[in-house]
Order: structure tokens, then sequence, then C-alpha cells
């Protein structure tokens, strides 16, 4: 012990009537604060869900907190994360960007929460984005599909677990174009998602030879989709492309079913659709080709387990939606668990080029470049039938390495 050392010891010693606790001397020698262990183990590691839960994107959004739920059961029945239990703190976004930010900044100013996630809509995604970046606080995306939150609008802060819209629409513009053709009329929401699927589609469709023939617009939270669909019609499609989600999808694939246009020789399909889509459609309704995020009859263990723990809390058939909560619930908790902390630079840190289990067949990792999440893309047939699990044959899982591009210099993080 060194002379300063010792003196403090003797005058600290000396103060409290020479009773030191182990703490005071380790406080004392040491010079450092130590940590109460079971200070912390009472305060909880909160995480902050941000969804559309009153949008046209309702029909999916609560699916995301249903996987995200299951996922930290598993971890507080396991005793929780570095001794701590988690806890999820939920607010609707609205598909509003004004009341996301309102709602961020409760959960972080107010709330103090650890890590934010969730939203659906870009234009939502991206301002928690820019606010999280701000605030210090690690932001995961799991539903929009924005390619300029890992390009242009990249930041340090924010990773996004859902593929992305042009990795979606490279894996699922050949299977369209092998069932369809390749004269397309779009039909496209004239909201940010939207129009970043056309873009999507568009560019994907050009380079393999589609001719589009085609497109029209319609407002976000649309119910009327019979005269698109005829204008659609009068232009002699071979397929009419959905840009579209949520309830706006659900919508369109009753109109199309309705007017019975696969008579006419018109195909149906997009960029995305899923479990989520098809269950408020019902079979009979349910068409065409899609991009799939994942799909129930993925046969591999981690997928198992995940469908076997939103049964036992749910009593239902996990969607992708609830896909993406649970998975990127797991992966913001590993990696607090690798940091030893919840502090954001250790966080970033520890998902920076992670390759995890993505409960898909292929690969799974967070690119270091831009914090995309690299993986599978499936696309599947939707049938008028059940097909064992869920509504989709699948034609087709595409690799991630195969369609997560990168443009040179499009992200500086």
């Amino acid at each position: 012990m060194s002379d300063i050392s010792r003196r403090r010891f003797l005058q600290i010693s000396a103060l409290s009537g020479g009773v030191l606790l182990l703490g005071d001397l380790a406080e004392c020698i040491l010079d450092v604060p130590l940590v109460r262990s079971a200070a912390l183990a009472a305060e909880p590691i909160k995480i902050g869900i941000l969804d559309p839960l009153s949008s046209p994107y309702k029909t999916s959004s609560i699916h995301d907190v249903h996987g995200a739920n299951v996922a930290v059961d598993l971890y507080n029945k396991r005793g929780g994360v570095l001794g701590r239990p988690v806890t999820i703190l939920e607010a609707d976004d609205a598909s509003n960007p004004e009341t996301a930010l309102k709602a961020a900044t409760k959960f972080v100013q107010d709330d103090r929460v650890d890590v934010l996630m969730g939203t659906f809509n870009a234009e939502c995604a991206l301002v928690v984005s820019e606010f999280a970046k701000k605030e210090n606080k690690l932001f995961v995306v799991t539903g929009a599909h924005l390619p300029e939150l890992t390009g242009a609008a990249c930041n340090s802060h924010t990773f996004v677990f859902m593929p992305n819209a042009s990795m979606l629409a490279q894996a699922v513009v050949p299977q369209l174009m092998k069932a369809y053709g390749t004269r397309w009329y779009m039909i496209t929401t004239s909201s940010l998602d939207g129009k970043a699927m056309a873009q999507a589609m568009v560019s994907a469709g050009l380079a393999q030879g589609v001719e589009f023939v085609g497109e029209t617009l319609m407002p976000f939270g649309s119910t009327d989709f019979a005269p698109a669909l005829a204008a659609a019609k009068d232009k002699r499609p071979t397929l009419v492309l959905l840009n579209l989600y949520g309830w706006d999808l659900v919508h369109a694939l009753k109109a199309y079913t309705k007017l019975e246009l696969a008579k006419d020789k018109i195909g149906v399909g997009g960029m995305i659709a899923g479990e989520q889509i098809g269950r408020p459609l019902g079979y009979a309704n349910n068409a065409g080709i899609w991009g799939l995020i994942w799909d129930p009859k993925v046969n591999t263990d981690g997928s198992k387990r995940f469908i076997q723990g939103v049964v036992d809390k749910y009593s239902h058939t996990p969607t992708s939606r609830c896909y993406l909560g649970y998975a990127a619930m797991t992966q913001i908790l590993e990696a607090i668990q690798r940091a030893g902390t919840t502090e954001a630079s250790a966080l970033i840190k520890a998902l920076e080029g992670h390759e995890f289990d993505g409960l898909k067949e292929g690969r799974s990792y967070f690119r270091a470049s831009d914090h995309q999440h690299v993986q599978d893309v499936l696309v599947g047939e939707a049938y008028g039938k059940e097909l064992g699990l869920g509504h989709y044959k699948i034609l087709a899982t595409v690799a991630g390495e195969s369609v997560a591009t990168v443009q040179s210099g499009s992200c500086q993080l």
C-alpha cells in the first residue's frame, strides 16, 4: 500500500470508528467507486419499442411486439441479462414521424430506456434514427425497408434488422417473371415506403428486361382499390405489381380476387407479404408471388424453438413480423450480455460484423460498413388453401450475400 493510500485508509478508518467494509476499503485503495451488484441487479434493462399499433400497418406491428415479448420471457426465465430483469415499454407511433419522435423522446428522457427498437414506416425510422444518435442510444429497426437507412441516411447508432427493399426486390423479380411474364402494371402507395418499393422493383425489373406499362398512386390507408385495378386491366398487363403493405395490401388483394383478374391471365405479386397479410385475407383471397422475410416452414433448430415459444405464449403460429421482433430482441440482449453494459458505444462494437443464428438456413450478420442485417430472403407463392404451416409455398431461398449489395461511399458511419 502506498503512503497516500495508507494515509487515506487511516483517515477514513478513524472517522468511521475503525470499522470499514470491504467495499469501502476497495474504494479507498483503488480511488474508484465500487459498483454495488445488488443495487444493479434490481434495476431492469429497459427496451423501448415503437410500432404503428393504430395505423394501416397494425395488422403486422402487433406481431413485432409479440415476438419481442417471447424473447424477453426466455431471458428473464434464465435470470435476465447481466443479472438484471428485462422490461419492454411499448408506444404507438401511428405511422406518423412527429408521433414517433415524441414517443422516442419520452422513452429516453422520461422512461430512461437503454435501447430503442421497432418502427415500420420509413419516415418514422428516419426521425428516430437521427434522434437515437443525438441521444447516444442504440436503435434497431425491425420493420422499415428503406435502403437509405443503411445508405445515405445511415448513422453509427442504427442497425437495420429488416431486409431492405433492394434485397427483397432482387430476390422476388426473377420468380415473378418466370410465373407471369414481363409486362407489369404497378399500384403504389404514395408514402415513402411505397416509393421505395416501386424504385427497388423498377430497378430490379428493368435490369431483367421487364416492361412497366403504367402506375396508379394510392393514398396510404386506402380501402377501395377497384378503380386502380380496373385501370391496370385496361393496359393488359401480365402482372399487377402491388407496392403496398398492411391493410392497404389486404384490401387490394380482396379487390383483385373479387374482380377475378386471374381469369384474364393477369397475375399479382409484389416485394413483400407474409402470414400477417395472409391471415386477415383468408385463404380464399390470398394469391400471387411475394418476397418473404421468414416463413414458419424454415426448418432450423432455432426456428423451431422460436415457433414453439410463440405457440406456447400466444397460441398461434408466428408470422414473419413476429420473427423480426423475436430475432432483433434476441440480438440486442445478446449484445448487452457480450458487452457487459447497456452503453451504446459498447453495444455498437458488439454488433458490428457479428454473425449469429438468424433462424434461417444461410448466414446472418450485421455488416460492419453500414449495419445492414445480411440474411436469406425467401420467395413464396400464396395458395388458396392451408399448406401445413402457413399460406405460402416456398419457391426460392436467396442468399443474403447475393442481393445485399453496397453502394460504394453511400454510407458514412
